[in-house]
Formats: structure tokens, sequence, C-alpha cells
């Protein structure tokens, strides 16, 4: 803008030296021919000097050839390189992948993020040449021919399941017909997976909910009716009632537990834990289901001060998960391993992390069902997962937990020799 305001100036400028010659030299030949009227030498020579003087002065003041001749040649070249100027900066300030498209010029210029989404982009191409979209394209066309905003959804050939929103707004405010629309993109795939992943946990709750709900309200029925004085009945509808109740407890407990997790994410844990302390209590709490199976649990700790970073109850809920599916999904008669290292290197210093290894020599986990082992209420067999007391949620609680501790998870298995699960946990230093 201060190149224009300078070259408006000089042009101004121009103009005023050139009515001033004008005025000079009509004032020439006015001052003359009145002094020749007047019939008297003396003040004629006098009215004729003066005028030669004012015509000198109004020469002198005449714009020399080439000086200014060109201002306005110059000026539209120097405000046409400025507007381009213009909006090479503007699609470089904006945030979001940018394009700024003129009516027939094509693709007039774009930031290096949108150079990223659109690969075959390039100045001076006609926007059908870049994605052939036709809602996109309709889009564009629309801003041009009724200067108002739309937004279109945007898919990229060859793309990774993403999904765009472009945004096209007109340039140069309410002049008719538009001459060049701002195109921003908006990568809405995050959002949309968490809606996915909202509305499958929704429903994937509402399911595990609903049937022992069902079977309830059906046992109720029965015992208000047909079964109302039947004793036995009674006793075993009963016995199924409270099981049910507690799997919805069950359900619902790690339903919070999983919301809490989640609401501290970004929360990093302080603590000292003491890992062969807080594994020793987990089996202690476990060691009851696991004598009911007459399975074997042996902690193989490398020292008997291993310390981790984090907080007591989340990662004691990490381990009462592994351990006690590790009972669950076992081999009667079978055993658990659980393994501590950590502690020193073979060169003295302290380790930075700590390792829990779960083993168990169980029937294994065939290697299509690994992948997804901590996707919330994933089943590997939905029905023995059920008769066992499994709502489908324990491995993604550990893994929420684990994130939010930096810490690592991983599983390997063979089918008919068992699975090992192995948890890296920052040292506490």
């Amino acid at each position: 803008m201060a190149l224009i305001r300078n070259s408006l100036s000089r042009h101004r400028s121009a103009t005023y030296r050139i009515g001033f010659a004008a005025i000079c030299a009509a004032a020439i030949v006015a001052l003359i021919p009145a002094a020749l009227y007047a019939g008297d030498p003396v003040r004629a020579a006098i009215f004729f000097l003066c005028g030669l003087v004012a015509g000198i002065a109004g020469t002198l003041a005449w714009p020399r050839s080439g000086a200014d001749n060109t201002v306005l040649p110059t000026l539209s070249r120097r405000a046409a390189a400025e507007e381009s100027l213009s909006w090479t900066d503007l699609a470089a300030a904006m945030p979001d992948p940018a394009i700024i498209l003129g009516r027939s010029a094509g693709i007039l210029t774009f930031n290096a993020a949108a150079r990223a989404i659109f690969e075959r982009l390039k100045q001076g191409l006609p926007l059908e040449h870049v994605n052939r979209d036709p809602e996109f394209i309709a889009a564009v066309a629309a801003v041009f021919d009724t200067g108002e905003r739309r937004t279109a959804k945007l898919r990229l050939r060859g793309g990774r399941g993403q999904r765009f929103i472009a945004t096209i707004t007109p340039l140069g405010g309410k002049q008719k017909p538009i001459t060049a629309v701002l195109i921003t993109v908006r990568d809405e795939s995050e959002q949309h997976r968490l809606l996915e992943m909202r509305t499958d946990f929704i429903a994937n709750a509402s399911h595990e909910l609903r049937t022992p709900l069902a079977s309830v309200r059906g046992f109720i029925e029965t015992l208000q009716g047909p079964a109302r004085h039947d004793e036995a009945a009674r006793h075993r509808f009963l016995t199924i009632m409270a099981e049910q109740a507690e799997r919805m407890t069950r359900l619902i407990d790690d339903l919070l537990l999983l919301s809490r997790v989640e609401e501290k994410a970004n929360l990093k844990p302080i603590g000292q834990i003491r890992l062969d302390e807080l594994i020793n209590e987990v089996v202690r709490a476990i060691a009851p289901a696991a004598a009911e199976r007459q399975i074997t649990m042996t902690v193989e700790p490398e020292s008997s001060s291993l310390s981790a970073k984090g907080d007591r109850d989340e990662l004691f809920q990490v381990f009462h998960n592994l351990i006690e599916n590790a009972v669950k999904y076992g081999r009667d008669g079978g055993s658990v391993k659980i393994h501590l290292t950590g502690g020193k290197k073979a060169d003295g210093k302290s380790s930075d992390v700590v390792t829990v290894t779960v083993a168990d020599n169980g029937p294994g986990i065939a290697p299509e069902h690994l992948p997804r082992l901590t996707e919330r209420f994933y089943r590997v067999s939905a029905e023995h997962s059920r008769r066992v007391g499994g709502t489908g949620l324990g491995l993604a609680i550990t893994k929420h937990v684990l994130n939010r501790h930096d810490g690592k998870l991983s599983v390997e298995s063979v089918v008919g020799t068992g699975t090992t699960f192995k948890v890296i946990l920052p040292a506490f230093k």
C-alpha cells in the first residue's frame, strides 16, 4: 500500500506542474496583447519581460520526457505485483491447507500444507486437474456464481480413508462477479473416528447391559407367575439373577473406571510404586480364583526393590487385569508366571525402565486376534468370556492406564502353548 501511495503522490505532483506551466503560458499570451493595447511602450516592455520570466518558469516546471509519463503504467504493474504478493501471503498465513483460485486463471497460489494433500497441485492449473470430486467442484462454481460461502465434503483419490471438509470463501468483498476464491481444507478424520468409536461404544455397552437385564426381567416375571410357589425354581432363578446383577455391576464399574482413566489421560503420575509389593498384593487377591482351577502362580523378581513411577491404584488394576485373565483363560491345573526385571544394567547403572511379564500355559490366542485385543468389548470368544465373568474392557483399561504412565504393552501367543503379556514402565529414580 505504501508503494501505491508514493506512486499516486508522484502522479499528483506531475499534474500540478503541468497545470502551472499551462497557467504561465496563458499569462504570456494574455499579457503581451494587453500591454500593446495600452499604447505605452515602457509598460509593454515591462509586461513583456514579466511574461517572458513566467514562460521560462513554466517551461522549467514542465515534466521532462521519460520522467513521469510512465507513472500510470508503472502504478498498474506495481499494484498487480502487490496484489499477487498479497494472495501468496494470505495463503501462506493460513494454518490449514489453503488454495486461492481465480475464475479464469486457474490456481493462483497455495501453501505448503495444501501441497502435502494434493500431489498434483500446480500454479495456473485448473482445479479439475487437481481434484474431480463432483460435490467439491459444484460448490466452487456456486461460490463464483452467487458470491456466498459454501462447504463441501472432499474425497481424495487413493486416500487412506481420510475425511476432509473444504470451505470455499469469496475474495474481494461484495464485488460481482467474484474474481477469486479462497479454499481451505480441514481434516476431520480424527473427529469422525472418535464419533464412530463413541457410537460403537454406546451400542456395545447397551448390548452388554441389555442381555443380563432381559434375563433378570424374564426370571422376575416367571417368579411372579407360574413359579410363584415353586421353591426349587425360585432358588435356581434367584441364583441366576444374582449372577446377572453381579455381571452388570462389573460392567458398570469397568465403564466408570475407563471414564476416569480417560479424563486423566494428560496428567502424568509422579508417585513411586514398589512393583514387587504391588504384584504380591495382586497375587494374594487372585489366589482364591486360581485355587478353584488348581492353577499355580509364581512371582520371580529379579530384585526385591524394583520401583516404577506411577499411580498405585491404576497400576494395581493393570496387573490385576493381566494376571486375572491368565487365570480365567488359562488351562485347568496350569501355571501362571510373573517375572519382574529392571534394577541394574550390566555396567552397574540403574535401568531406565522396569518390565513385568505375565505368562500362562493356556490354549493361546490365534494371530488374527492379537492386534485387536485392547479394543473395547473385543473378545476372542464372547461366550467363554461371559461365562468366566469378563466384560471385554479389561485390556482397554490396561492400555489407557499404560498410555497415561508412558508405558508399553505387548503380547505374544502361540496356539496350544500359551500367552505372554509384557508391561514396560518408566523406572522411578
